[in-house]
């Protein structure tokens, strides 16, 4: 409820209900695809750890345009997790592009980045991310974001009060 900015006290009992089991569960991870984009074989190796714990596939890329690539050749990815601070091209242009390619304009990103300034959300979303979350990751918080991020994007009900 924290991500999706409302009070769950406000909801109603079964949208407080389906929260509940959005947050408690690997129900909307199982069995994923998920491609992390960054170019330190570290955070690869540690996201990919946490997410395969939570029986989750993952493809991986070092690159923007090595990402790119393997988006237009894996139909099934469900989701991104991008790196923003990459050489050649970085986390902003390959959002851009992957949103300039139709069938990828809903998939959702999540863009992850150690340099958490002001303003880079901003800069995150306009350039095509879903949300932001900031290095180093609090696990509990980026499952939840994918938790979240998989829910709406597998349904098109919307969790309003």
């Amino acid at each position: 409820s924290l991500f999706l900015h409302r009070v769950v006290t406000d909801l109603p009992e079964e949208k407080q209900e389906m929260l509940e089991r959005l947050h408690g569960s690997n129900e909307f991870l199982r069995g994923r695809k998920v491609l992390v984009v960054d170019d330190d074989a570290r955070n690869i190796f540690a996201l990919t750890s946490l997410l395969e714990n939570q029986e989750m596939e993952v493809v991986s890329a070092t690159n923007g345009r090595n990402a790119i690539d393997i988006m237009q050749n894996t139909p099934d990815v469900s989701m991104v997790l991008m790196d923003i601070m990459m050489p050649e091209m970085d986390g902003y242009e390959t959002m851009r592009e992957i949103r300039s390619i139709r069938e990828f304009r809903t998939i959702p990103i999540l863009a992850l980045t150690a340099k958490a300034m002001k303003g880079d959300r901003e800069k995150c979303l306009i350039a095509g991310a879903s949300d932001y979350i900031a290095k180093p990751v609090n696990t509990d918080q980026l499952l939840s974001l994918m938790r979240v991020w998989l829910f709406q994007s597998g349904n098109t009900e919307v969790i309003r009060p």
